[in-house]
């Protein structure tokens, strides 16, 4: 019995997806419930900004240069930023000298930047950091190249931050990664230590940790022998997110599937080069959106070494505010670290999305 076949037009997708009112519709107005909430959401806006523009941009003196004519317009006091940033930045860092901390920060920032580019994912990437530390030390401390020497005690405000949070994420990281593998070992001795650490580390808040490295750590040391505040603020923030990290990757290394192990056996690789080109890639690609909210968590997480002394951001606000001039004016300062916060926090959100992009390609349509 013969059989004929008739071509069939393709079909054009639905309207209600092409242009922007196809993307409007498939995105906030899908569901009664997106609706709902679209709707919702563009009333608070339209309530929220507003006011903020007002606050910010409207109703405030820029001329102003007093706390007086400040209160008199009743909006945000844009004249205690012009007098109070450099304090809020640098903290207490001399003030003639506080172009070596800005130096730093952007040296900082810039290799940060760099080593989130694919192009710098290179053996040179690793001298390029070597660099970078070695200029952010030479300007921070000082002491030579004709640099009056700054010991860390006055150093404050954003380097500070930037430091805790560079270096907690660059040694906090391979350290998870360690622990990670140790709790999933065979070894039971190894097993059974990373297992304690990381359940001991978890099971305390971080204000505990910088407590006990401000106080107790001098304690075990030997006589003669200390480590300064900021270094000791520095351990117990790099101690306390490699538990988190070790916990987040291992997560990745459990969703692994089996084949995936067996078949590295099977091609004859060692267990460092099964982890190192097979394992550990694919895992740390399934939890990147938990290992950047650890790094952003960490990034804010800096503030609480206000509490050891140490002159972060949040530290440096408070001294501002604490003037006798310029008392009543938390506001304005506390608003102005927290874009500076978002910033940074939000930066980082959109790299991650970037990157899972990149890593996912393969699955996407």
């Amino acid at each position: 019995m013969a059989h004929t076949h008739t071509a069939t037009a393709g079909r054009l997708p639905p309207q209600k997806h092409q242009g922007l009112i196809g993307w409007v519709h498939a995105r906030l107005f899908y569901s009664p419930l997106s609706t709902v909430l679209t709707l919702l959401t563009l009333w608070l806006l339209a309530l929220a900004i507003p006011a903020l523009i007002e606050y910010l941009f409207i109703r405030p003196d820029f001329s102003a240069t007093t706390p007086q004519q400040c209160q008199a317009t009743g909006g945000y006091c844009w004249a205690f930023v012009r007098e109070k940033h450099r304090l809020i930045l640098f903290g207490i860092y001399p003030y003639d000298e506080q172009w070596r901390p800005l130096l730093a920060s952007v040296i900082l920032v810039a290799a940060i930047v760099c080593s989130c580019i694919r192009w710098f994912w290179k053996p040179f990437l690793g001298v390029l950091w070597l660099a970078a530390l070695v200029a952010v030390g030479v300007l921070m401390w000082g002491g030579v190249f004709g640099l009056s020497y700054v010991e860390n005690a006055k150093w404050g405000g954003l380097p500070v931050t930037l430091i805790l949070s560079t270096f907690g994420i660059a040694f906090a990281f391979p350290f998870g990664l360690l622990l990670a593998l140790g709790r999933r070992s065979d070894m039971p001795g190894v097993k059974a230590v990373c297992i304690v650490y990381i359940e001991l580390i978890r099971g305390v808040p971080l204000i505990s940790l910088l407590f006990m490295s401000s106080v107790m750590l001098p304690l075990f040391l030997p006589e003669g022998f200390s480590i300064d505040k900021l270094l000791r603020a520095q351990i117990a923030i790099i101690l306390f997110a490699a538990a988190y990290i070790a916990e987040t990757v291992r997560g990745g290394l459990q969703a692994m599937p089996k084949g995936q192990y067996e078949g590295a056996e099977s091609l004859g690789l060692s267990y460092w080069q099964k982890m190192r080109k097979i394992i550990l890639p694919q895992a740390l690609k399934i939890v990147i959106p938990p290992l950047v909210g650890i790094f952003i968590s960490l990034f804010k997480d800096t503030s609480l070494v206000v509490i050891i002394g140490l002159f972060d951001l949040t530290q440096a606000a408070k001294v501002a505010v604490s003037d006798a001039l310029w008392r009543g004016f938390s506001t304005e300062a506390y608003l102005f670290i927290a874009v500076i916060y978002f910033v940074f926090c939000f930066s980082i959100s959109r790299y991650s999305l970037s990157l899972e992009r990149q890593l996912d390609q393969a699955n996407q349509r």
